[in-house]
């Protein structure tokens, strides 16, 4: 009974074990080994059809060439095969490695380019308003660490780019909330949700709807002096919105309301 126990066992980690046993060391050929070139080269061709063979290439060349030209794209290149695998833990690895990368080589041309793919790495995690906005804020930060740093750089256009989407998210996110707490008729935590747009996001697109429900929470405290700029700007500004309507109705109870006071 024990040989057939101990036999099943052995079977089992011959299973197990026999992907591990078949996987043999990469062979690097002694002629591309002697080059850095020919090592970041062959590297490079299997960045994305093959990542981890790719990087055993690129760590070569850190590791017997660091002084190398081809050390710094190697290093570079090996942050980019983390990026191209595109997975949660691959772009943490993608965003560790380009930060590294940075602070390297700070002065190298490809810093820019470096700290625009840590942005990305965060960026194209991001989820819609609504849900978690922690990457999007995280986003936002090294996208606008670029523009500081990088202000001259190709990088900084799309960064401002980037900027604009990821404040739009975040101000929808805000709005949301905002909303959340009028229906619920908490309005002083409504305003105060709202104003955070107003004060950090005022390129928002939809600011005719945060400018509506500001002006309805006072009007609805019984704040009318405080609700009327709201309102007014809404009218103003945004004479086609869906909500100028009623911001029109609410000036009309406004002003009746003072005729007969």
């Amino acid at each position: 009974m024990k040989t057939r126990i101990t036999i099943g066992i052995l079977s089992l980690l011959l299973i197990f074990m026999g992907p591990a046993c078949k996987k043999k060391a990469l062979q690097i050929d002694p002629e591309i080994a002697s080059s850095d070139e020919a090592l970041f080269r062959t590297g490079e061709q299997f960045i994305k059809k093959d990542p981890e063979k790719a990087r055993l290439y690129l760590r070569q060349v850190i590791d017997s060439f660091p002084k190398s030209f081809y050390a710094q794209r190697a290093k570079l290149a090996i942050a980019d095969s983390y990026f191209y695998q595109g997975d949660e833990g691959s772009m943490i690895l993608a965003a560790a490695e380009y930060r590294d990368f940075i602070t390297t080589f700070p002065l190298s041309p490809s810093a820019p380019y470096a700290q625009l793919q840590i942005a990305l790495s965060y960026f194209k995690k991001t989820l819609k308003p609504g849900r978690d906005q922690s990457k999007t804020e995280q986003a936002l930060l090294e996208f606008k660490r670029l523009i500081t740093d990088y202000p001259l750089s190709d990088e900084t256009k799309e960064a401002r780019e980037k900027v604009k989407i990821c404040e739009e998210y975040l101000a929808e996110h805000t709005l949301s909330i905002g909303k959340l707490y009028y229906k619920r008729r908490a309005y002083p935590a409504a305003i105060s949700r709202l104003k955070e747009i107003l004060t950090n996001y005022p390129t928002y697109s939809g600011l005719d709807q945060v400018f509506f429900v500001l002006g309805d929470s006072y009007f609805k405290m019984d704040q009318i002096e405080e609700s009327i700029p709201y309102y007014t700007k809404l009218i103003s500004d945004y004479p086609q919105s869906k909500f100028t309507k009623k911001a029109s109705e609410r000036m009309e109870e406004i002003e009746k309301r003072s005729h007969i006071e």
